[in-house]
């Protein structure tokens, strides 16, 4: 059985390849900078991240010393392209104020802990959710770590592979227990995802007509 959901899987993710070919995720130079756009794409669309996060960058931000010590109505006001940004400054305080305890600052110094380690850590800080952390952990510490988001949970609900009511957990199981364990693939898969989601599998009114999964048979299996 394992091998068959292995089989379909891979075989999902060689048609999104074809069509969409290498997503080259994630767009950020530095670990840093990665974990904080994982913090401000939550419930806004990248874009919007991009115009904040070069916001940050012009005023040479991105560093976990100067987030500190900058006032938090100026974060404000850099990130406020992403939205939320009330929330998400207070985020981002919390953040680096664990990153300052935990590791003196130093993304670095978070790579001698282990997955499970900085998992945990990483979702006892108030704000950080599970796609948050999974993606720091897979994007910004190149750990092979599945993230799960929305289109992840309609594309392969819609293809009768995991069923409606999976939640997080389950649903990253299913990934992480039939693909091999590799950062590379974990990456591209999510990202191809994302896209197939994006430009096919909407919320409302998909666009299957040229969808490359199509002509996908699903199997009877779900998680």
């Amino acid at each position: 059985m394992k091998n068959k959901k292995r089989r379909i899987l891979l075989s999902i993710y060689k048609k999104l390849y074809t069509r969409f070919g290498p997503q080259g995720w994630w767009p950020a130079r530095g670990a840093f900078e990665v974990m904080i756009g994982a913090i401000l794409t939550q419930n806004t669309a990248w874009p919007n991240v991009e115009k904040a996060i070069v916001n940050l960058k012009r005023d040479k931000l991105l560093s976990v010393r100067k987030m500190l010590r900058v006032p938090s109505r100026n974060l404000k006001a850099y990130i406020r392209p992403s939205g939320f940004y009330n929330e998400k400054a207070k985020k981002l305080k919390t953040f680096v104020k664990f990153l300052s305890r935990f590791c003196n600052g130093d993304i670095n110094r978070l790579r001698v802990y282990d997955t499970e380690r900085l998992r945990k850590e990483f979702l006892n800080i108030k704000g950080v959710g599970p796609e948050t952390a999974d993606s720091m952990l897979l994007y910004a510490l190149n750990r092979p770590v599945f993230v799960v988001d929305a289109y992840t949970k309609r594309v392969f609900l819609r293809h009768k592979l995991i069923s409606g009511n999976a939640g997080y957990d389950e649903t990253q199981d299913f990934f992480m227990s039939n693909l091999p364990k590799k950062v590379k693939l974990f990456n591209e898969y999510h990202a191809l995802i994302v896209a197939v989601g994006k430009n096919h599998c909407k919320k409302t009114n998909p666009f299957c007509g040229d969808c490359p999964l199509k002509t996908f048979k699903h199997g009877k299996d779900v998680v």
